[in-house]
Parts: C-alpha cells; structure tokens; sequence
C-alpha cells in the first residue's frame, strides 16, 4: 500500500531545533517522491526496512553514539589542559622605606596588635559603643558590602560560561510553503516540535578562565573596597566624636572666661559709680564680655551639628544620640606611646593599596581575554527532539531527530579590531600599575604627616598648658594692680582677652591631638584584621567590639 502523504519535514542540520519550510523543501531532495510529486521524507508514514534509524533504535546506533561522545570528551579533556594566553599575572614589586622619615621619638614603638582595634586605646566605653554601632548600622558600609555579593554574583556569571549551556525549546506553527519556488508544491500542514538545545564552548584557549579570573579579581578589588569604606568609617566616627568632647571643652572655657569677664565689669561699674574709674573703662569691659559671649553660639551650633552627624553615621536620624552624648564629658586623652608598624606593613594593611593590587590583577587577565580572539573558538553543539505535523505523533518512535558535533569559529580578518583592543587592555594595564604605585605614595605621605602632626601638636600642648598658667597669672596680677590704683583698665582687658584665646586654643589642641591619633591609625589603615575571613568575615560589628 501506497505511504500517505506527509508535509516535508527533512532532518535538522547541525546547530538549530527547527527549519522553515523552504529548507526543509530544499534538503527533501534526496528523499522519495509519492507518484503526484511529493516530497516524503525518509522516516515519515514508512514501516519496516524503509524507516530510518532514530536514536535508541538499535544497539548498534547506541555503541556509536557512546563512542563518539567518550571521543569528545578525550578532546574536551585535551583541550582543557591547555595553558590560557595572554600574560600570568606577577604582583607589582613596591618600593618602600625600611623606616619612618619623620624624626625619631621614643615614644613611637613598632607593633600592628593596637592597630586593628586602635579606638581602644582610648579607653572610652562611648566611642567603643558607637563604633560597633557604626559597624553595624552605617548605610555606606552595607552599600559597599551589597557591592562585594554583586561582584561575587559576576563570578558565576563568567565561570558559568565553562559549563554546557542547554535550553528547553517548543514550537507550534501553521505553514504553508510557496508554490512558486523551483520545488513549489505549496503544501500546508502543521509544524508541531519540542526538544533540547545544547552548546558546550572549549576553552582551549583561556578566554573563559581569563574572564573567571578577571571576575575573581574584581571581587577581591571590591571587598577591599568594603575594608576601606569601614576604616574610614570607623575614622570619622571617632574623629567627629572626638570634635563633640573637643566643642565641649571650648565651650566650658569660654563659659569660664565670661564668668570671669562678668566679675571683671561688674568692677569696672563700681569704680565708675564712685568716681574710681571712667566711663571708658565700663564701655571696654562690656566690649569683650560680648565678644566672648558671641562665640558660645556658634560654639553650640557645631556641637549639635557634630552629633547629628554622629546619628547618621551608626544610620539612625539626627538628634537620636543626641541625650547620650550632650551630658560633658573629657576629651579621650591619647596615650603616652604611640604603636606603628613599619612602612612595608602598609602594602598589607591599608585597603585602598590592596585594592589597587587587584585592579592590576583583573587588567592583566583582561589582556588575555582579548587576546583569545585571535585564536579560534572549539564548541560542541548538540540537539535532541521530536518533530512531527500532528501532535498525537509527536511522542512516536518515528519523531525522534539529533544532531551532535563540533564547530569551529575563527575571525580571520576584523580590520585590526582584536589587535586593538589588546593595545587598550595593555594601556588600561599600565595605568593601573601607575594607580597602584600612586596609592602606595600617598599612603606613605599620610603616614608621616599624621605622625609628625601628632608629635608636633604633643610639643605645642606642652607650650599652650605653661601659656595658660601663665596669661592667667597675668590677669590675676593686673585686676590686682588695677583695684590697687597702679595700673589703667588697658592692662586688664589685654589680659581677659589672651587668657580666653589661650584656653580655647589649649582646649582645641587636646582634641587636635586625640584627633591626630586617629589620623594616624587612619593612615596605617587600621580597623580591621589582615587574614579575618573572606567577604570580611571577622570585621563586623562582633570585631569591632
């Protein structure tokens, strides 16, 4: 009996799933024809020895199909061993001092324990609260931590490459082919197919590994990022609780010195209501007692702007600590040795020179990445399925189809695209080495500037305090000379004036100091531990208690 007519459906080529109708009309050629024309494929209404072979038809089919996979993967094998182009990555040699330029003092002593838990050595519980509080609730910190998952995320998308890439396709169409074509026959039928796509890139080359290894080292960069985001954090946080107990101390000596000057004009108007003194006198007196008493609000306003700016560092809204830090409390005093380690310590301590290191890893992988694309690239394409025109088929032995095979892709020519972009990945490279040697600089530069502005600030306390009993001394002896009728008024209000300067300047200098303290930790890159974990395991809120 004669086969009933089918629609063409020819066996898919290599790489797709489906065919459009003129294709498979095309590839039908080398089947049978019915006695009207017809194109019939092969597999399609035949029985018997006319049907031909689909997967898992034959035991003899199968042991070639197991063959020539168990080939594929030798090659695969082969082929993954392959060294990557492009060059290895050598980390930048840096040149650094064996020791600190600034003078030596006897007081600076080597060690890196005190470094990663500086604010300790304060020893004032307030600042080591806030501190876990910045840890734990700074939006700028969190910001930076969402960026280290997203750049841990991009390494599974780069490695993801390596692996088979398959995907799940189905198609239901009504075709009809043109009747004007050299094989018109204008047929009309149903398309009806599902099956799997799949595509596995070798990576003979290293153009995947290149990538994953750039991934790799942008991550690292950017929870180096994170590290450097909570030294400065912690930095600020202690540097601007520090300028609230600084804004204090000024604010008590100013208060001191208008205590002093309200006796001082109260004197003045005395003398001047029983002809001691003149008008002159009083007119002076109130002068500086207003002048002095025009610096209390300025004074306050810094202080509350300082604790607010403290509330949005531990992320909470302004005024939230402001009952906890109003109440007056000393200035943290330093201590009397100061714990630095030595400047190659930098290379591993600081974030920010660490992050620039990985910068230079992730360029030079970059460089092999583009270089890969003068070489060719190696896949293993692969399809299996089943295709019929009528859905109660589809599930039939006779609808089965697969392709299986490599591919080969090479860009022979690009108008000199590739070679190009290896020259901007080279150049991209040179800059960030030039980047890496810059940070290294301007660490040092820190370095020594914060230490030299802390032993400087230690001489000119030194100087201020003798300052301050002395100009104090002053004005005692000159309201002394003035009641007594020996000396004019000029003499006390050059007094009252130099003491309020000198007080204030002695109680900014103790802050200053402290201040400087944590430049120089800030500098070191203290505040978190080398070797605490990955993702900065180790450097929460838990370690900077």
């Amino acid at each position: 009996m004669r086969a009933s007519l089918q629609p063409v459906t020819a066996v898919k080529p290599p790489g797709t799933l489906f065919e459009n109708t003129v294709t498979r009309s095309f590839r039908a050629r080398s089947e049978s024809r019915d006695v009207h024309g017809y194109w019939i494929p092969a597999f399609a209404g035949m029985t018997g020895k006319h049907r031909a072979p689909v997967l898992g038809d034959a035991p003899g089919l199968m042991l070639s199909c197991s063959r020539l996979w168990l080939c594929l993967l030798w090659v695969v094998l082969v082929m993954a061993g392959c060294a990557a182009v492009g060059p290895d990555y050598v980390p930048p040699a840096a040149r650094v001092p064996e020791k600190w330029h600034t003078a030596p003092d006897p007081s600076v002593i080597t060690g890196m324990e005190v470094i990663q838990k500086w604010w300790a050595v304060f020893n004032d519980p307030i600042l080591t609260r806030l501190i876990g509080e910045a840890a734990a609730g700074n939006l700028d910190l969190k910001t930076a931590m969402a960026r280290v998952k997203e750049a841990r995320a991009r390494i599974g998308v780069a490695a993801g490459v390596f692996y088979p890439q398959v995907d799940a396709v189905g198609e239901f169409a009504r075709q009809r082919g043109s009747a004007n074509t050299l094989v018109g026959i204008g047929a009309e039928a149903n398309q009806v197919a599902m099956g799997l796509d799949s595509s596995w890139e070798i990576d003979l080359f290293g153009r995947i590994r290149r990538s994953v290894e750039a991934a790799t080292a942008d991550y690292q960069a950017t929870l180096e990022d994170r590290r450097d985001v909570q030294v400065s954090l912690f930095a600020v946080t202690a540097r601007t609780y520090l300028t609230v107990r600084t804004l204090q101390a000024r604010l008590a000596a100013t208060e001191g010195n208008i205590e002093s000057q309200r006796q001082v004009l109260s004197l003045t108007q005395t003398r001047f209501k029983y002809g001691l003194a003149a008008d002159l006198d009083v007119a002076q007196a109130e002068d500086v007692l207003a002048n002095s008493e025009a610096l209390v609000p300025t004074l306050r306003s810094a202080l509350i702007q300082a604790i607010n700016t403290i509330a949005v560092l531990l992320g909470r809204p302004p005024g939230a600590v402001h009952d906890e830090l109003m109440p007056v409390k000393p200035i943290p005093i330093p201590p009397a040795e100061l714990t630095v380690g030595l400047p190659v310590d930098l290379l591993r301590q600081r974030p920010d020179i660490r992050r620039a290191e990985r910068e230079i890893a992730a360029q030079t992988a970059r460089i092999g990445v583009a270089t890969a694309d003068l070489y060719p690239t190696f896949s293993l394409l692969g399809t299996i399925g089943l295709e019929a025109t009528d859905v109660g088929d589809l599930f039939t032995s006779g609808s089965q189809f697969y392709t299986v095979g490599p591919t080969v892709r090479w860009n022979v020519f690009a108008g000199g695209r590739i070679r190009s972009r290896i020259k901007v990945e080279d150049a991209r490279t040179e800059q960030a080495l030039l980047r890496y040697e810059q940070t290294v600089l301007n660490a040092l530069k820190e370095a020594e500037n914060a230490m030299t502005a802390y032993l400087e600030e230690r001489n000119r306390i030194d100087a201020l305090e003798r300052s301050v009993a002395a100009a104090r001394r002053t004005l005692k002896l000159a309201i002394q000379l003035y009641k007594d009728g020996l000396r004019d008024f000029q003499n006390v209000l050059d007094a009252e004036r130099n003491v309020f300067n000198v007080e204030n300047q002695l109680a900014e200098a103790k802050g200053n100091i402290a201040i400087s303290l944590v430049q120089i930790y800030r500098a070191l890159g203290g505040g978190w531990e080398v070797g605490a974990g990955v993702d900065g395991a180790g450097e929460g809120p838990a370690a900077a208690q």
